[in-house]
C-alpha cells in the first residue's frame, strides 16, 4: 500500500514563489544578507555598494563623525541663541536720537534661525556622504501584492539601514541630532507661545490721550497736534471738513515714545456743517465741543472691524466709510455702524479747548476714549 506524502510549507512556498527563499530561510540569514534577498525579490537590484569605512573606529571615521556632530551642535546653539535673543534683546521702537538697539531684534532672529535650519541640513547632508554606505541601485516596477517573505525582507532592509546610519553606535551623532531637533521643535513654540507670557495688564484699554500730569502739569489735558506736531485750532477745520490728529505726547529719554507714532493714537475731529446735530449715545452728549451743543466731534480713525483707517467721509450723507471692507459709521448718530461688517461705533474723544501763548483756542483730550478703540478682539470681550 502506497502511502501519500504530504506537501510541507516550505514544499508549498516554491511551488508559489520559485525564485524566493522561504521564511524558515530568511530567518536564518543575516540581515545583510535578508535585505540583499529582498532587494533582489522587489526586483531592486545593487550595481554598487560600499561601506565609507570598511574598517569601524579609524581615525578617519572619528573625524567625520565629529564633523557632522558639529554641524547639529551649531545648529541647536543656533536654536537656544534664538530663544535668548528672543527673551533678552530690546525690540520696542525708540525715537530718533535715543538708542536704536531695538533694529537689531528682528535680523537677529531670522538670521540665528536660518543658521539653524541650515547646519541640521548640512549635518544631514555631511552625515550621507561621510559616513553612510555608498549605493547605486536599479529598480524594477510591478503591482504584486506582498507576502510574508516580502514583509520579513523589508524589515531585513530597515534594521540594515539603521545600521547604515550608525546611530546605534555614533552616541555623539545621536545626542547632538537630539539638542539640534530640540531646537528646531522649541523655537516655533517660544515664537507662538512667547508673546503671550507677559501680562498686558490695562495696556490695551488706554491711549496717550490719558491725561499726563508728569508731561503738562495741572489736569495733565493732552494738546491734540497734528502729524508735524502743530496744534490743531477749531479755526484750522472748515464747516463740513475733518482732520486727522494726534496726542501731543513725547518723551526725548533713552526709551522715548510719542503720540504720532503710537498705533491707537490716529483720531479724526470733525466740523459739522450749520443745523446739523449728533444724536449721542448715553453718557457722550458732552464729548463735543462746545459740550452744550457741539460744533466739533472727535472719533477714533481706527476701525472696530479689523483695525484699517475709516477715513473717506461723505459731507452729503455724514458717513465715514472704511475703505478696507467697506464698513459705514453715521457720525450724526456718534458713529454707529450702518452697513459693512463692522458691528460696534467708533469711539468717541471728549474734546476741550484752552488758549494758547498766541491768544488762540487749541483742541486738548479732555480724558482718555471711554472705550477700548480697535477691531475684533473687542468684540469678543
Amino acid at each position: 500500500m502506497t502511502e501519500s506524502k504530504q506537501d510541507t510549507p516550505r514544499d508549498e512556498h516554491r511551488e508559489q514563489y520559485p525564485d524566493q527563499p522561504s521564511p524558515e530561510e530568511l530567518r536564518a540569514m543575516t540581515p545583510e544578507d535578508a535585505m540583499y534577498a529582498g532587494a533582489e525579490a522587489d526586483d531592486i537590484h545593487i550595481v554598487h555598494r560600499r561601506n565609507r569605512f570598511p574598517i569601524r573606529g579609524t581615525k578617519a571615521e572619528k573625524r567625520a563623525e565629529r564633523g557632522v556632530a558639529a554641524a547639529f551642535a551649531i545648529s541647536a546653539l543656533a536654536g537656544f541663541g534664538f530663544i535668548v535673543a528672543f527673551i533678552a534683546l530690546p525690540y520696542k521702537w525708540h525715537l530718533p536720537g535715543t538708542p536704536q538697539n531695538f533694529r537689531f531684534y528682528t535680523p537677529a532672529l531670522g538670521g540665528l534661525l536660518a543658521i539653524m535650519l541650515l547646519f541640521i541640513g548640512i549635518g544631514m547632508v555631511l552625515w550621507a556622504k561621510w559616513l553612510m554606505p555608498e549605493e547605486e541601485v536599479v529598480q524594477d516596477r510591478h503591482d504584486v501584492p506582498s507576502s510574508d517573505q516580502d514583509k520579513i525582507m523589508t524589515e531585513a532592509t530597515l534594521l540594515v539601514g539603521l545600521e547604515d546610519t550608525g546611530l546605534p553606535r555614533r552616541s555623539l551623532i545621536l545626542r547632538t541630532l537630539g539638542l539640534a531637533g530640540g531646537a528646531l521643535a522649541t523655537v516655533p513654540l517660544v515664537a507662538i507661545v512667547g508673546a503671550m507670557l507677559k501680562r498686558p495688564g490695562t495696556q490695551l484699554l488706554h491711549t496717550m490721550f490719558r491725561p499726563n500730569k508728569k508731561l503738562f502739569g495741572g489736569q495733565g489735558l493732552v494738546p491734540i497736534v497734528y502729524s508735524d506736531w502743530r496744534r490743531v485750532s477749531p479755526d484750522d477745520i472748515e464747516p463740513g471738513g475733518l482732520t486727522t490728529v494726534f496726542p501731543g505726547v513725547r518723551t526725548e529719554d533713552a526709551d522715548g515714545y510719542d503720540g504720532v507714532t503710537s498705533a491707537s493714537s490716529p483720531t479724526l475731529i470733525i466740523r459739522l456743517r450749520p443745523g446739523q446735530k449728533v444724536k449721542a449715545r448715553k453718557g457722550q452728549a458732552s464729548f463735543g465741543w462746545p459740550p452744550e451743543a457741539p460744533e466739533f466731534v472727535a472719533f477714533s480713525k481706527i476701525c472696530t472691524h479689523a483695525g484699517c483707517p475709516a477715513s473717506l467721509y461723505e459731507q452729503q450723507t455724514s458717513r465715514l466709510l472704511c475703505p478696507c471692507h467697506q464698513s459705514q459709521f453715521d457720525v450724526l448718530r456718534d458713529a454707529a455702524p450702518i452697513f459693512g461688517p463692522a458691528s460696534r461705533s467708533l469711539p468717541k474723544l471728549p474734546l476741550g479747548v484752552e488758549v494758547g501763548e498766541d491768544g488762540r483756542q487749541y483742541f486738548v483730550a479732555r480724558s482718555d476714549y471711554k472705550e477700548a478703540i480697535g477691531p475684533g478682539f473687542w468684540e469678543r470681550a
